[in-house]
C-alpha cells in the first residue's frame, strides 16, 4: 500500500464520520466517540475503522428506530 492511498483511506473515513454524525444529528442522535479508531490508524499503512462508541439503552434504541 502506497502512502498516497493509506492518506486516501483515511481522508475517506473521516469524510464518512462526518456524514455519519450528520445523519444521526438529523434523527436527534448523538453518539460523542463517533471517530476514527486511533488503533487502526497507527499502523505503517493505516487501514482506519469507523469507532461508534458504548451509548445508553435510550440512544440505542432512537437509533434502532432510524434505522427501521
Amino acid at each position: 500500500m502506497t502512502a498516497q492511498h493509506s492518506a486516501f483511506c483515511v481522508e475517506e473515513a473521516e469524510e464518512v464520520v462526518k456524514e455519519l454524525r450528520t445523519a444521526l444529528a438529523k434523527g436527534g442522535i448523538s453518539l460523542p466517540p463517533l471517530g476514527l479508531d486511533p488503533v487502526s490508524l497507527a499502523r505503517e499503512a493505516p487501514c482506519p475503522l469507523v469507532e461508534l462508541g458504548r451509548c445508553s439503552v435510550e440512544t440505542a434504541r432512537r437509533l434502532a428506530a432510524v434505522l427501521r
